[in-house]
């Protein structure tokens, strides 16, 4: 591909409004090779060179060096850099050199794992794995060879959810692996954050425990994208220390990065062209011009919606070339369109973040990333999904009209030059490590010393669970409750719902389309919604809150939804607090309520409100961690003396506040949550909120809390840059605000931002 010719083609269209504000040019680099302690074994080495591989780069020689000296590894570097290499080629050893050994490989995805087990396949040639000695074992994984797989199986692979679910509790029908296990391997760790790895951590310090009843103690090996804290976050994860392992000595082809900002359609409050018609045009002429592309949506709704502009744009017969993807879909239909895109059927896929890791779809030309994923190591991950051979690609990045993607719109050097983010997991949330704890207690008894594998808060959860009657203590072991049965299957380890919604088609016999989490069904399938599957539109007809049941009919509205909330907060108990410039900050536990009160239809494309409607439904409670803090008085007297509107500024520097603290933490918007007040019961003043948006909280508001001053600058400046007015959605103006962005006063927010900063 010439990137530079293309880049040319797209400012001759009559689209074109100065929209590349700036393009980063990433040279390419050449491999670097490491040398091993002791050659490879002969068997080994002769797989190598059979599929022609002579020489291993200087991670892969560190990574199997740390491993063959009986360390658990770490290896974090970048998309493509050959880390399978880092696990497969130990495990191959140990089973070459011992018959008997085992590994457990887990990844995050069950198509992850079937696309590493053909990798497994095509490096281990049948000298080293006769075909029924590796296999995966998932959902899907017809009944009638489980017993097969448990009983010849060398290499096991799984997802966390299975073993969670399905091997950890049928232990002594797996004692074969477990005595024998030797490896595991966590793939894809950066994905282990938020409420996901809080749980998959209990999951590994379960499996832990399993392994040493059996009497094996296994070493784990860990691959992740680019993060801050490659072992922080490893032994966090699993509870053991770690050799940590980022030089990357891979070659990576040239990159040319382009920021592409929508350009301003409204002077005054600076509103840009929508960020889904500049997908769409950058997507459709990467087609046209035969370009193979994959394009990253934010949300599902945004996959749908994107996929089906530049299907219409394109036509026939470039329309059928692209497809959607997504999570949701049925496995079957998810396997097909990996097929195609590896295979060039398709010229383009519209997905979003499941195809994120590292699925082999073949080498793709380019890729567009609808506005900024959320966290550097993401965007990273996204934009080396092409470019995965030593040929130049191209990578867009469309700046959505929000404060944190302005902020790099208009300072690219920040982005190009800040370092990675940190993957954050709390392993001290009672709601996470409470029921993993009953779980642990079905596999065996529990005992003092599996606070070894469970860390500080195991005795006071011990504790809670016994005198809330589901633990019972029998001389110096603790018992599951009779009560309590498959403690496991009540526990849905990637999301803080325990129940899910199923959406039912009224117009096909009331056919199960997918299913949608309850802690977001009254967000997406409330009575009125228009619902988005596979690219055809759905109306929500009834929502069925008891049998938790959604009827959907096929609907062909010109117009989106989009609900309105209302958010209250109440403090529970205050953990930490320090003082900054005199002012006073906090963080400590909160009761968070949120009401979903009405929705508005919006027109596709040009995003105009065309209606809103009032809606009933229960509210949502749960208990979280914040951080919040007081207000300058000189700033506040200095907006009243000035005659601006307190509560506004209030609003608008928390709305930034939120929009920014993914620049510090690993996380989205949409996990965080924030309240503004300009009196709080609680605290008898004005308050500004911001709060973990899963139960219990999951580290991100407490790495706010330490890098709130940090936090506070780079909002200041965010919202001093941008052009308009009076506020907008570039600076102070929210989504997702409950109040419709009322009230909103941008210079009293600046104000009080300067104020916090001793300004």
């Amino acid at each position: 591909m010439d990137v530079d010719a293309f880049l040319r083609h797209l400012t001759t269209l009559d689209d074109y409004k100065q929209q590349i504000v700036h393009i980063q040019y990433l040279p390419p680099s050449d491999a670097s090779f490491g040398k091993l302690e002791k050659p490879l074994h002969p068997v080994l080495q002769s797989c190598l060179e059979s599929i022609c591989i002579s020489a291993l780069f200087t991670h892969q020689t560190r990574a199997i060096n740390a491993a063959r000296n009986g360390k658990s590894v770490m290896v974090a570097t970048a998309s493509a850099s050959g880390k399978t290499m880092c696990y497969n080629l130990p495990v191959l050893e140990a089973i070459l050199d011992d018959r008997g050994s085992r590994a457990l490989y887990l990844f995050p995805t069950k198509a992850l794992a079937q696309d590493q087990l053909r990798n497994l396949r095509h490096l281990a040639c049948n000298d080293i794995l006769n075909l029924n000695e590796s296999a995966t074992y998932d959902g899907d994984t017809p009944q009638e060879e489980r017993s097969d797989i448990k009983r010849s199986a060398r290499v096991i692979f799984t997802n966390p959810d299975m073993l969670h679910l399905g091997i950890l509790p049928n232990h002594k029908s797996w004692s074969r692996l477990f005595r024998n296990l030797k490896y595991v391997v966590v793939d894809e760790a950066h994905i282990y954050r938020g409420v996901f790895g809080s749980h998959v951590a209990q999951v590994l310090r379960r499996l832990r425990r399993i392994c040493e009843y059996h009497g094996s103690h296994p070493q784990f090996i860990c691959c992740s994208a680019t993060i801050a804290n490659p072992g922080e976050h490893a032994e966090k994860l699993v509870g053991l220390p770690f050799e940590v392992v980022t030089e990357d000595g891979a070659p990576h082809g040239g990159k040319a990065f382009v920021f592409w900002n929508p350009p301003i359609i409204d002077e005054t409050k600076a509103g840009r062209r929508s960020s889904n018609s500049e997908a769409t045009l950058i997507f459709s002429e990467l087609v046209r011009n035969n370009i193979r592309s994959l394009i990253f949506a934010r949300t599902r709704k945004l996959t749908e919606l994107i996929y089906m502009y530049s299907r219409d744009q394109l036509g026939y017969p470039l329309g059928d070339k692209i497809k959607p993807y997504r999570a949701g879909y049925l496995p079957a239909d998810r396997r097909k369109v990996e097929h195609e895109l590896f295979d060039g059927t398709l010229l383009g896929v519209v997905a979003t973040t499941a195809l994120e890791l590292g699925i082999d779809i073949g080498d793709l030309d380019s890729t567009v990333l609808v506005g900024y994923p959320g966290s550097i190591s993401s965007t990273w991950q996204q934009a080396g999904r092409s470019g995965r051979n030593s040929n130049r690609s191209l990578s867009f990045l469309v700046g959505l009209n929000n404060p944190l993607d302005q902020y790099f719109m208009n300072n690219p050097d920040i982005f190009f030059g800040t370092s990675f983010e940190s993957a954050l997991i709390n392993l001290e949330n009672f709601n996470i490590l409470k029921p993993h704890l009953l779980c642990a207690a079905w596999e065996l008894p529990l005992i003092d010393a599996d606070g070894g594998f469970f860390g500080d808060a195991f005795s006071e959860a011990v504790a809670e669970l016994e005198s809330e009657g589901k633990l019972r203590r029998v001389g110096n072991r603790w018992y599951l409750s009779p009560s309590i049965a498959h403690p496991a299957n009540s526990i849905n380890i990637r999301s803080s719902s325990e129940t899910h919604y199923s959406v039912i088609d009224a117009s096909s016999g009331y056919e199960l389309l997918e299913t949608v989490e309850s802690s977001t069904a009254f967000f997406q399938l409330h009575p009125g919604a228009i619902y988005l599957h596979q690219g055809e539109s759905y109306l929500v007809k009834e929502l069925d809150i008891e049998r938790h049941i959604a009827v959907v009919t096929p609907s062909h509205e010109p117009y989106y939804t989009q609900v309105k909330d209302l958010t209250d907060i109440s403090i529970l108990k205050t953990e930490r607090e320090k003082r900054i410039s005199g002012i006073s900050v906090f963080l400590g536990k909160v009761d968070v309520t949120t009401t979903v009160v009405g929705f508005k239809r919006k027109t596709q494309f040009t995003e105009e409100v065309i209606g809103e409607e009032a809606l009933d439904l229960p509210t949502q409670r749960f208990i979280t961690q914040a951080l919040w803090f007081d207000l300058p008085e000189k700033a506040v007297a200095q907006i009243a003396e000035t005659g601006l509107d307190f509560a506004g500024g209030l609003h608008a520097a928390e709305h930034a506040a939120i929009a920014l603290l993914p620049l510090f933490a690993l996380c989205d918007r949409n996990d965080i949550g924030g309240v503004s007040t300009s009196f709080h019961p609680d605290t008898g003043k004005a308050q500004i909120f911001i709060y973990d948006a899963y139960p219990g909280g999951v580290g991100i508001v407490e790495k706010g809390f330490e890098v709130v001053n940090e936090l506070w600058a780079a909002t200041s400046r965010a919202i001093e840059a941008c052009p308009c007015q009076d506020g907008c959605p570039s600076c102070v103006q929210s989504p997702k605000c409950g109040n419709n962005n009322e009230p909103l006063d941008k210079k009293a927010g600046v104000i009080l931002l300067r104020g916090l900063l001793g300004i």
